[in-house]
């Protein structure tokens, strides 16, 4: 629904004067200074020094948060010193004196350790607890009477764990249900207070909960908007008819911006429905940092006016400022939030105007610890003599009580969102809330400071760097990648989905060899099926000869003076006008991966950026490095310059048909060698598309040769061939292997040593300690290993956890597996598609069945008899040395290792033959710096998943046996392509030659 634009009802000015008044006497109120008493307590607080040190000095403020981040996850005193140290003891820690005393030990597990953890970590616990209402029910429970007697009322919001398992969300529910009866229970026991529970005549529920949408569908995903909206809507619905019998108010949260768009729609739809479209007791929230929340609630009016009975909306600022900031920046899309926090202040205030102006259709909750917002809401409640019902004012749980009981007294209902729950859930929440105490654009922190009045309580102005939406700030990225597509937009989805039903009205083609830029018939072709249903045919792809291997070898090296010979910067400039060509048939392609190899729509976008970046990258390299090196002395001129070594054969694999194969065919040809490009035969669809656009762009006909043929016959002959110069390959550890060795015989007729670059997999491994956060470990380790069915070279296939945190991990693990989708890979909700071919299907199986005998097996989840399918499966249990924790399985296989400690989980991470990727999730400062230096892989990856690797950010490659060369996508990997050469020149004539500088 798009809402007309929607007038003012009056000129904001009038509202100035009235607001300036009250927000002065509102700062007054809360202004009070502290008694003698209360400032020696505070001084001996340890809770209140905690806060005092993190706003006096930012490096420690991020040491300090992250070291309260951890807390909750170390089980001993000395654990809890031996972190606190770690933390407080990096660089950019400026110490004030009193913790440098108590930091001085040597031994954490020492009396002085000891002594600083029982200092520190109860103090922390009372800092949670000033924002926590408590762990029990009957805590919180007390905690809301102290709240009533204050004439406050509440909304509840359960704390818990992120929810990534089906039986989670089930829980989430459950948890909510249970509450709310609890809580019902207890307010018969509330005596009524007029100010917060009759409003208009009206009695009001005295219990209020908040929930999160998406906690109820562990799967929740724009890209599958269908059956994200059947994932919740049953359970939100059971929540509503429960809170309806309970006489419970029940308000939605908002979250990650990603998920606003769906979560609203939802909301609208469910509650026009017949059942619930009376109900005036529900409630919505928007984000006003947020640049497109104004249209949002403008969009609210309007279906507000339609549904014709109020619902509320909580307009809040926003809580993930820096996690949305950081999110766009990665995936270089626009900001949604605006960069300077007065403009959030300037939108605020303008949408707190817009909700009053229409009270009668929509109930305003105004959330802010910001007197100045405050104020301004109350002025023009004031002046348009809003009803009671219509508003109300809102607070954190301990974030500005004096402010809440100030408003109290000025007649307002005052809520406080009151967090309960467990405190190590909970730290999330308690880190948000230290931010923004601490933030130097804080409100609270302002208003502590002594900040003039006029300056705290002047009208916001949205700032210039706001005035247009989207951007990024005054940030620019080293290389500017290409941004994957964003599914939380709905145009995006509508795009992406009519390119499938586009591409598969064109699959069933032919699709032949290409030589000097003619396509030739074969004797021979080979069936590319889609790989969910093998019946359906992608392509007939012709299978080139021997003979047309030698035919295409000949016309390479007829055509390689000339490309050589070409400038660099046209070789660079067809390269960026293939990206551009791939960019805009970004869908399609993605279609074509989708259909060819299985790979889901939400993995196949992420590779055609990449192709795109290797295409950019590549092309910055080769003009970076066509400048070459000068070293001139007097009278010496010194050129390091590059060449281009001839004819390079690539061999691509299936599992990244688009970016592989783009990136080693690209850089061949950007560094002057004529290139001849043989695809996977299963992915031969893709490749021609490749081949189709690098055509278009302008490579030359000779340059580029498309040989789609048989690996083990036509491929091998032109690895052997003498006029080849260079392979490149992609694929397994024996052909990778055999290649490495022909290549290195010496034909008849051959003058050059051949090179060899090959990646050749690998076993790869996430250590778990006893500091991970769990949350963060389960979604990164299920998403590594069963992302595309476990067919990344870069997958994890084995996870080495720390005893300590074994079985609870074993058992999220297992639930989040168990939650994971399997399906065709063109339906949006799936999230684990088929295998690519019949004969890795059964490979799997037989490793599967080897497990069983070696192993426990803890999941083995089913999959659809129609297609290479295997479901996702994990053993525990596993032994370090067991054929599947040492071989390759290449499948949605994953074995869990139990170790004793740290120091044997890195052991049996190294010892595999592959050196490929790796990660550690840890919050344990010197096991992050120890894999470091010690974890023998190529790529390690720390508190995140282990694939994924991005161009010129992650520069991917291994060794050991995952291969030789350098690393892809990085800036040495050119150099691979070209020979340098060395010039040195005497431009001395007759004993006379320039001397710099001198005349």
């Amino acid at each position: 629904m798009v809402a007309p634009a929607i007038q003012p009802q009056t000129d904001s000015h009038q509202y100035e004067a009235k607001t300036l008044a009250i927000a002065t006497a509102l700062l007054g109120a809360t202004r009070e200074k502290k008694n003698l008493f209360a400032q020696m307590r505070d001084q001996m607080r340890w809770d209140d020094k905690i806060m005092d040190f993190a706003m006096a000095n930012p490096g420690l403020k991020v040491q300090l948060f992250r070291f309260i981040d951890a807390l909750p996850a170390l089980r001993s005193k000395p654990e809890i010193a031996r972190h606190l140290q770690e933390y407080l003891s990096a660089e950019e820690v400026e110490l004030p004196g009193v913790l440098k005393g108590l930091l001085n030990f040597t031994d954490p597990a020492s009396a002085p350790g000891k002594l600083a953890a029982t200092t520190v970590a109860p103090a922390v616990e009372t800092l949670a607890y000033r924002y926590i209402s408590g762990e029990k029910m009957d805590q919180a429970i007390k905690a809301i009477e102290r709240m009533r007697k204050d004439k406050l009322t509440f909304t509840m919001d359960l704390l818990g764990e992120a929810v990534i398992t089906e039986a989670e969300a089930q829980a989430y529910l459950q948890r909510y249900l249970d509450l709310m009866e609890q809580l019902s229970a207890a307010a018969k026991n509330w005596k009524t207070i007029d100010a917060i529970d009759v409003a208009e005549g009206k009695e009001l529920s005295k219990v209020q909960v908040s929930v999160k949408l998406t906690a109820f569908y562990s799967q929740f995903d724009p890209l599958d908007e269908a059956g994200s909206r059947s994932g919740v809507s049953d359970r939100i619905r059971t929540l509503l008819r429960r809170a309806a019998e309970l006489g419970v108010m029940v308000h939605f949260d908002m979250e990650q911006y990603k998920y606003k768009d769906l979560t609203l729609a939802i909301l609208k739809d469910i509650l026009m429905e017949e059942e619930f479209r009376q109900r005036d007791d529900l409630g919505v929230t928007l984000q006003a940092y947020l640049q497109d929340s104004y249209d949002d609630l403008k969009d609210l009016v309007v279906w507000a006016k339609e549904r014709g009975t109020p619902v509320s909306v909580r307009l809040v600022k926003g809580a993930y400022w820096d996690q949305e900031t950081i999110t766009a920046r990665q995936n270089d899309w626009p900001s949604p939030v605006y960069s300077q926090k007065v403009s959030t202040d300037a939108n605020f205030e303008r949408m707190t105007r817009l909700l009053l102006e229409n009270h009668q259709y929509l109930y305003a909750a105004i959330g802010s610890h910001n007197v100045r917002s405050q104020a301004y809401a109350m002025a023009i409640a004031e002046e348009l003599n809003i009803p009671k019902r219509n508003i109300e004012l809102q607070v954190l749980y301990g974030m500005a009580d004096k402010l809440a009981k100030t408003l109290a007294d000025q007649g307002y209902r005052v809520r406080v969102y009151t967090p309960f729950g467990e405190l190590i859930p909970g730290m999330s929440y308690l880190i948000r809330r230290l931010l923004e105490n601490t933030a130097n654009s804080s409100f609270l922190r302002q208003n502590l400071e002594d900040t003039p009045v006029e300056t705290l309580l002047a009208a916001p102005e949205f700032a210039e760097e706001d005035r247009e939406p989207g951007g990024r700030g005054d940030w620019e990225p080293p290389f500017e990648n290409a941004a994957d597509t964003d599914y939380a937009i709905a145009d995006q989805r509508t795009a992406a989905f009519a390119a499938l039903k586009t591409v598969r009205q064109q699959i069933g083609q032919r699709y032949s060899p290409i030589i000097n830029g003619e396509a030739v018939n074969t004797d021979t072709s080979f069936d590319s099926v889609n790989p969910s249903n093998p019946k359906e045919l992608i392509g007939k792809v012709g299978m080139a000869s021997q003979e047309q291997a030698e035919q295409a070898i000949a016309v390479a090296k007829a055509a390689f003076p000339a490309w050589a010979a070409t400038p660099a910067s046209e070789r660079a400039n067809i390269l960026r006008r293939a990206a551009d060509i791939m960019e805009s048939r970004r869908h399609e392609l993605n279609a074509w991966i989708v259909l060819e190899v299985g790979k889901p729509l939400g993995q196949a976008d992420p590779e055609t950026s990449e192709a795109i970046d290797f295409c950019r990258f590549y092309a910055d390299e080769m003009e970076r490095l066509d400048g070459g090196y000068t070293y001139d002395y007097p009278g010496e001129n010194n050129r390091y310059r590059y060449f281009p070594h001839g004819i390079g054969l690539v061999i691509s694999p299936w599992n990244f048909p688009m970016a592989i194969t783009t990136g080693m065919t690209v850089a061949s040809l950007v560094a002057g060698n004529c290139t001849l490009m043989k695809p996977a035969e299963n992915s031969s669809v893709i490749g021609a598309k490749i081949a189709e656009i690098l055509y278009e762009a302008g490579i030359p006909k000779g340059v580029l040769q498309f040989l789609p043929a048989k690996g083990s016959t036509v491929g091998a002959y032109m690895v052997e061939h003498p006029d080849i110069h260079m392979i490149t390959f992609t694929g397994s550890r024996a052909v990778g292997c055999r290649i490495y060795a022909e290549a290195a015989q010496l034909r008849p007729g051959q003058k050059h040593l051949k090179r060899v670059v090959a990646e050749m997999g690998g076993k790869n491994g996430i250590i778990i300690d006893e500091s991970a956060d769990l949350d963060q470990a389960v979604q990164g380790v299920v998403y590594s290993a069963f992302g595309y069915s476990g067919q990344k070279c870069s997958a994890c296939s084995r996870v080495i956890v720390v005893e300590s945190v074994y079985d609870t991990f074993i058992h999220r693990l297992v639930e989040a597996t168990r939650s994971l989708q399997v399906g065709i890979a063109e339906a949006p909700g799936t999230t684990v598609g088929p295998v690519v071919d019949a004969a890795a299907q059964a490979k799997i199986k037989e490793y599967i069945e080897t497990g069983k005998q070696e192993s426990t097996l803890a999941l083995e989840m089913p999959a659809p008899d129609t297609g290479y399918f295997v479901g996702p499966t994990v053993f525990t249990d596993v032994a370090p040395d067991a054929v599947i924790a040492q071989e390759e399985i290449f499948g949605p296989v994953l074995a869990v290792i139990k170790v004793k400690d740290f120091e044997t989980a890195l052991t049996v991470a190294n010892n595999t033959d592959y050196g490929l990727t790796g990660g550690l999730y840890s919050r344990t400062p010197s096991h992050i710096e120890r894999v470091q230096n010690e974890f023998a892989v190529g790529n390690l990856y720390i508190n995140r998943s282990i694939t994924g690797a991005i161009v010129s950010r992650h520069p991917f490659g291994g060794f050991k046996m995952s291969g030789v060369g350098s690393k892809a996508g990085g800036p040495d990997y050119l150099l691979q392509f070209l020979e340098p050469r060395h010039v040195s020149e005497n431009v001395q004539r007759q004993g006379f030659a320039p001397i710099e500088g001198v005349d």
